[in-house]
């Protein structure tokens, strides 16, 4: 393999890096307030919350993120008449897709505080807002920080998907790089070994988050 083709793949790769990181970025925060709501909706005791959060979560967990980004970027654009850039689309598609895993997260970390917590909290005279948010919320939010990042990884891999709507992160640049130059076996395989170098990074770092929570 002729590694002179690196200093012309990896600047793309890096740049396609750059829009990665950011849509998986805005993505898993977005998502994560979507997902929120949708977990507190699903423990709502009010019907039509609970309803539309369990349609949100069995629509989006049920079709594949491919189909949901070609529906984002080629469809919904048609049926409102706008315009969607990729990356616009690409952060909208990993909102919805991370916020309806997250919701589940949520609802589960919210169903292992025990409920004890919570009738101690009304019982010293605080509202069911106050003991949700002084009570509740801070230990189920140190609990789901592992799933968060974990759900992170998860969505800077599903990047790589996004490329069908022809944003321009690594999967895209090196297919652009792969088409131009023929260079397809050297090419996929840097690309490859570029994301299992990212994806360690972020596990090293996800380890090192847990090892502090659990201290």
């Amino acid at each position: 393999m002729d590694l002179g083709f690196l200093s012309k793949l990896l600047p793309m790769l890096f740049s396609g890096l750059k829009v990665t990181i950011l849509i998986a970025v805005a993505g898993i925060i977005f998502g994560f307030l979507l997902g929120t709501l949708a977990g507190f909706a699903l423990e709502s005791r009010i019907k039509i919350f609970n309803g539309i959060a369990n349609i949100y979560i069995w629509v989006i967990r049920g079709t594949p993120l491919i189909v949901q980004a070609l529906y984002v970027y080629y469809v919904i654009p048609k049926i409102l008449g706008i315009d969607l850039s990729s990356n616009i689309s690409g952060i909208l598609v990993i909102t919805l897709n991370s916020g309806a895993f997250i919701a589940e997260i949520v609802r589960g970390a919210l169903n292992s505080i025990d409920a004890g917590q919570r009738e101690a909290g009304l019982s010293l005279g605080l509202t069911a807002a106050q003991t949700t948010w002084h009570i509740i919320v801070p230990p189920a939010f140190r609990s789901i920080l592992p799933a968060l990042f974990n759900q992170f990884i998860i969505s800077v891999k599903d990047t790589a998907l996004l490329s069908v709507i022809v944003v321009n992160e690594i999967t895209h640049e090196a297919q652009n790089y792969a088409s131009l130059s023929y260079k397809t076996i050297p090419t996929y395989t840097t690309l490859a070994v570029f994301y299992l170098l990212l994806i360690s990074i972020l596990i090293v770092l996800q380890k090192m988050v847990e090892r502090k929570i659990m201290r």
